[in-house]
């Protein structure tokens, strides 16, 4: 496995640090009407990265995109000079919303994406606040998904099951992890998340099947 220049070294640290000034030195462009919505100052905050993202990587990109539909696994994607392929989702966190539980991706995507070792799944998160119009960025997470320790990770039970930051107010990095180690940590959690799932179903199951019984009891 070819071991990302930009991520095993301090250069992805570089891109945090420029993504914050970035958005910090751009006009104001929320509104009165906009700036009480998080997801209208979510997508602005996404769009200006998507726009300036190839100038904050310099020389680390030789090829770049930000074509992407909404639903799709990344917002933007680039390959650096020693043919290894990124791709990167934006995520925001508001400060005063306090809590939410971001998802990152599928587990069957991820697992079929890093079946080749030279794709990166990469974890961008800006943390702001806002301030009437006024939107000030704090901290920038630029890493990819292995370097997420699973303490501030959880399984959402939706298809396959849904990668999720658990509480976006705590992101536990560990920078320079190995993804074997983090990959065998997600078979684990799967083969302990489906059988409680299975339960679940169970239960749900039996419900139904009562719920039948007395509607098959009423009269036309």
């Amino acid at each position: 496995m070819v071991k990302s220049k930009l991520f095993y070294s301090n250069r992805f640290k570089k891109v945090e640090k420029d993504a914050i000034k970035l958005l910090n030195r751009e006009p104001d462009f929320l509104s009165v009407r906009t700036a009480p919505s998080t997801r209208a100052a979510g997508d602005a905050i996404q769009a200006i990265i998507c726009d300036h993202f190839q100038e904050l990587l310099g020389d680390a990109c030789s090829e770049y995109s930000a074509d992407f539909a909404r639903r799709a696994m990344a917002d933007l994607a680039f390959t650096d000079s020693d043919g290894l392929y990124y791709r990167v989702d934006v995520k925001t966190h508001r400060v005063e919303t306090h809590f939410n539980m971001p998802n990152l991706t599928s587990v069957e995507r991820l697992a079929r994406f890093y079946e080749d070792d030279n794709n990166y799944f990469v974890f961008l998160m800006v943390r702001y606040s806002v301030k009437g119009v006024r939107v000030t960025v704090d901290r920038v997470h630029f890493v990819p998904i292995e370097f997420l320790s699973w303490n501030c990770l959880t399984i959402g039970a939706l298809g396959w099951g849904q990668i999720q930051i658990a509480n976006a107010n705590t992101i536990n990095i560990q920078p320079g992890y190995s993804r074997k180690k983090w990959m065998l940590k997600l078979c684990n959690n799967m083969l302990e998340f489906y059988p409680r799932e299975i339960v679940k179903i169970g239960k749900r199951e039996a419900y139904f099947k009562k719920l039948r019984q007395f509607w098959e009891r009423k009269p036309e």
